[in-house]
């Protein structure tokens, strides 16, 4: 794909670079998910292509849960971003909880769609993990108030997985981007999965803003995060610069990286659930204003590392293991937007389409529209409120009146 270079880092462009990051991290870091660092090395050594095998597709069916991965599909990250993009197409304005309990409900609950992963058309949240079947669960069967959906969920990064679309529709406003996160993902996460989710939309949107670095948009976040998110991504920063002045190796810093953000995510290496565990209570996915999910500090601190670098930092973030593909779509919708078209590969992009039955160009130019369309109508907004501050403040000028003597 020969892109022009101010045309590919246009609000379409943009917008494009985005979804293919998505994409393109989704599909990169899903057969090697749940995997150590060290595992991936001692099966792929390193993984760089879309062309890869899924670790468990050998195994028995029931092992992976009917499930198919590996050379370029996609999982739920992907669908849900998908999905969100929809929710604006058909509401084309900004969102809420409200929008969770209605529009996202429908999208993951009642609208048919292509999984690939099960290869077949269905509903969304047949293969969705327990914690976004909560979304519907808690929302439509339980009646819960949407504001207070997420309370009692498993606390995990699935809010932030599928974010970036509030980003995009918030571009260059990364506390608007922020504000509206927290509020539409209150339906879904609580504690902090739902404060990754609003530092998520706030990188996003800080990507947008032209001259944009991934230096101001990793200080822009921490600005805007609170409590555990604020201090893993503060603390991944620092390592991430010394491991960069250094000079280390993507070993050397995903050793550091683990090893600093073990302070504030209790997952570790160990992801798989197994019957062992029932009974078991530990730290981990429990609320805490402690605690940090991990996915979105690594992401941030490999871009760094990288000095925002889209495919060494995307490469490098799968290949650190654990939560590979939220890593990979945290890292390639941020970098995507801020980098635009000159990102995406013709190649993997042919490939993730044919993969998933998708048009990911095509689906990107529709939300870029509507996305543009709110961004004007906020403009119009904001210079209607300004006109109407000028107004009521036009009397401070002016001297006040002397009483008649």
């Amino acid at each position: 794909m020969t892109v022009d270079a101010d045309r590919g880092r246009s609000f379409t462009g943009r917008v494009r670079a985005l979804v293919y990051g998505v994409a393109f991290g989704d599909a990169l870091g899903a057969p090697v998910e749940k995997l150590s660092a060290g595992e991936i090395r001692a099966r792929y050594g390193r993984v760089t292509s879309l062309d890869t095998a899924w670790h468990r597709m050998s195994g028995p069916e029931a092992a992976r849960g009917g499930r198919v991965r590996g050379n370029g599909i996609v999982t739920d990250d992907t669908l849900m971003t998908l999905s969100l993009m929809q929710v604006y197409a058909d509401t084309r304005r900004h969102l809420d909880a409200w929008d969770m309990a209605d529009g996202f409900v429908r999208q993951i609950a009642w609208t048919p769609r292509y999984v690939p992963e099960l290869q077949r058309e269905t509903m969304l949240i047949e293969r969705l993990f327990y914690p976004e079947k909560w979304i519907y669960q808690r929302l439509q069967l339980a009646g819960a108030e949407p504001r207070q959906g997420g309370l009692g969920n498993m606390v995990n990064c699935g809010a932030a997985m599928y974010i970036a679309p509030i980003g995009a529709v918030n571009a260059c406003d990364p506390a608007g981007a922020y504000a509206e996160a927290i509020g539409f993902a209150a339906g879904h996460q609580q504690s902090y999965g739902l404060e990754a989710a609003g530092a998520m939309a706030a990188a996003v949107a800080a990507a947008f803003a032209p001259g944009a670095t991934i230096e101001g948009i990793v200080e822009t976040v921490i600005g805007l995060s609170k409590d555990g998110t604020r201090r893993a991504i503060a603390r991944i920063a620092e390592v991430a610069q010394a491991e960069r002045r250094k000079g280390s190796d993507h070993r050397a810093v995903t050793e550091a990286f683990h090893a600093a953000i073990a302070e504030f995510s209790p997952m570790g290496d160990d992801l798989t659930h197994t019957a062992a565990k029932a009974g078991r209570v530990s730290d981990a996915y429990q609320p805490s204003r402690l605690h940090s999910i991990e996915e979105l500090p690594l992401a941030l601190g490999f871009a760094l590392v990288n000095d925002g670098a889209f495919r060494k930092s995307v490469e490098d973030g799968i290949n650190s293991g654990r939560d590979t593909d939220s890593i990979g779509v945290m890292a390639g919708a941020i970098l995507g937007a801020l980098h635009g078209e000159a990102v995406m590969e013709a190649a993997a992009l042919q490939r993730l389409d044919d993969a998933n039955r998708l048009d990911l160009v095509a689906e990107a130019d529709r939300f870029a529209a509507v996305a543009a369309d709110i961004l004007a109508a906020d403009a119009r907004a904001a210079a209607e409120r300004q006109a109407q501050r000028d107004v009521l403040l036009s009397d401070r000028a002016a001297p006040p009146a002397r009483a008649a003597e």
